[in-house]
């Protein structure tokens, strides 16, 4: 059972963390789970097809496969993932994702 407070920006108590976001057809969902000065956890969601072009993000961050498969390139090189796999992402490095099933992913960013 989920528990969500008010503001609906954090979970509280125990989550089952392929649901928290649902795959919809020819999209990419994003849900913000935590949000602090820290860093942030966002739950994806991709149809197969479905991916984020290639871009740089200031922090580290980690991938956390949930469901599905999905490449992931890391300044070109490519990185294959299947569910349960975690990937990092160093900061300042191009990267891009791109679903090969229908795929769900937990993106870690800490910010230092």
């Amino acid at each position: 059972m989920t528990q969500e407070p008010k503001d609906r920006s954090e979970l509280t108590g125990v989550v089952r963390a392929a649901e928290l976001v649902a795959v919809q057809t020819g999209s990419v969902i994003s849900r913000t789970i935590l949000k602090k000065t820290a860093g942030t956890v966002t739950a994806f969601a991709f149809d197969a097809g479905e991916g984020l072009s290639e871009h740089t993000a200031p922090f580290d961050a980690l991938v956390m496969n949930l469901e599905g498969e999905a490449d992931v390139s890391i300044a070109g090189a490519p990185h294959h993932l299947t569910s349960g796999d975690i990937l990092r992402l160093p900061a300042g490095v191009p990267h891009a994702v791109k679903a090969i099933t229908p795929f769900k992913m937990v993106l870690i960013m800490i910010k230092a």
